[in-house]
């Protein structure tokens, strides 16, 4: 179904489109606000003093763009507080999906850097790399990949089979 097919005036379509974004933020907010717990409190930890210095990298890395992950994933909800009854929920959606996709991206470096972090700690430099692969491999497989072999498959504008079985 395409939004062509949807009985919705345009600002029906801006709400639908902002509320699903605010849907997919909240999930992301969790998982950024529990990696970002997680990272918090590691310089606290006795065995942190025992990490090498490039893991020390990884780790302000992992901070890093976690940190910047949460700005760009509630960018959107503050953009949508500035510009309240201004009548530019257009560019609230777009600039949203937008600054959503950079959080996603963000999100996914840190996560990376993170499993390279936890291996490197616990097995070394060498499981710190392969770690950092699988997760790299994984999210990019999971997050472009996927929907974009999904997309290909079916152009957009055809609806969905109604007719077919559940």
């Amino acid at each position: 179904m395409n939004d062509a097919d949807r009985d919705e005036t345009p600002g029906e379509r801006l709400d639908r489109q902002f509320s699903e974004l605010l849907q997919e933020l909240r999930v992301t907010q969790t998982g950024i606000q529990l990696l970002g717990g997680f990272l918090l409190i590691l310089p606290f930890q006795e065995r942190f003093a025992e990490v090498g210095d490039g893991l020390r990298l990884v780790y302000l890395g992992a901070v890093a763009t976690a940190t910047l992950a949460t700005f760009f994933i509630l960018a959107p909800v503050s953009l949508h507080r500035s510009l309240f009854r201004t009548h530019r929920k257009d560019a609230v959606v777009r600039v949203g999906d937008t600054l959503a996709r950079i959080g996603l991206g963000l999100l996914a470096i840190a996560t990376t850097l993170v499993a390279a972090l936890v291996f490197g700690v616990v097995l070394g430099i060498g499981a710190a790399w392969v770690g950092a692969a699988v997760a790299g491999v994984t999210c990019v497989a999971l997050w472009w990949a996927l929907p974009t072999w999904i997309a290909g498959r079916r152009p957009a504008g055809i609806p969905y089979r109604t007719d077919a079985p559940e």
